[in-house]
């Protein structure tokens, strides 16, 4: 009882100083993960981020001690279940995050355990003696002898994801040295400045969280035309709108000011302002004709005089 009321003294205070120092936390699953693996893991993430484990029961009271100070902890209380670990950090998530699922290490079989993939027995020589044979049959592995050896003659999946490995199935795939499994450390959530999220956040690209709030944006301005209720998206569309009611009053009626003028004069006289047009166009038609025209004596002035200044 002393011992674990020494390792709860030492532990409280290590968990609200990193609490506090840090404003990311990665709840992180550890099952399957080595003491070695463990170790590498720190290693990679030195100067970038903390580790910090404990027993989930005392890693509770601590939390609930906080919650009185800092009532957004009570968010990490849910995830605080299974083998879990924390990482604390203030660099970039996603980068954080990148380090913490990298870290990862192939691992033979075992009886009992979860397949957390399709585990298939690729085709092939397995080298083994014929006397083996009747082992592969058990399982239904297809097979041949070939040079006096067994050869298996498909691929066949022996474990489906999510099912248990049977001890036949493990003892097959150490005797051709399969290991299908990988294990490392695994996100299971991320707490960052009081708020708990899935890490599948971290995927979202900037360009569509750009997306997504112009098209918010857009659905709210919209809304807020039909129902006739301003706010900030809509406010630019409803001053448009008035300006457009506006000058639909200001034509048909006698009301104007200096801009709108040239509007009513255009209204009132289409033609001269459809002649204008075209008779601008064809000034610049004519001008830009008679350019290449003017280029085009220039040569033949020079080569006259050319020309008579040897026979002179």
């Amino acid at each position: 009882m002393g011992a674990s009321k020494e390792k709860k003294a030492e532990y409280f205070p290590k968990l609200k100083s990193l609490l506090e120092e840090y404003q990311s936390v990665f709840i992180v699953t550890v099952d399957n993960v080595s003491s070695q693996q463990m170790h590498e893991v720190r290693q990679s993430l030195r100067e970038e981020a903390v580790v910090l484990m404990g027993k989930n029961t005392m890693v509770r009271r601590a939390l609930k001690t906080f919650i009185a100070d800092t009532p957004e902890y009570e968010k990490l209380l849910p995830h605080v279940r299974g083998n879990i670990g924390f990482v604390f950090t203030n660099g970039d998530l996603k980068t954080i995050r990148d380090k913490i699922l990298s870290n990862k290490v192939a691992a033979p079989a075992r009886a009992g355990a979860v397949a957390p993939a399709d585990v298939w027995v690729p085709a092939g020589n397995t080298g083994m003696e014929p006397g083996k044979t009747s082992f592969f049959q058990a399982l239904g592995v297809p097979t041949k002898i070939a040079r006096g050896t067994i050869e298996i003659t498909t691929d066949l999946k022996l474990v489906e994801s999510g099912n248990k490995v049977g001890p036949s199935e493990a003892t097959l795939l150490n005797m051709l040295n399969i290991s299908p499994f990988t294990y490392g450390l695994g996100v299971a959530q991320v707490y960052d400045a009081g708020n708990a999220f899935s890490p599948d956040v971290l995927d979202i690209s900037e360009e569509q969280l750009l997306k997504t709030f112009s098209s918010a944006i857009t659905t709210i301005a919209s809304l807020s035309l039909a129902i006739n209720f301003p706010t900030l998206p809509s406010v630019i569309h409803s001053i448009v709108n008035s300006y457009k009611k506006v000058l639909s009053v200001a034509i048909e009626t006698e009301y104007s000011w200096p801009e709108i003028e040239e509007l009513k004069d255009r209204i009132a006289n289409p033609d001269a302002y459809a002649s204008s047009a075209p008779a601008a166009a064809a000034a610049a038609t004519t001008t830009e004709a008679a350019a290449p025209a003017a280029e085009e004596e220039e040569p033949e002035e020079s080569g006259d005089e050319g020309f008579g200044g040897l026979f002179d």
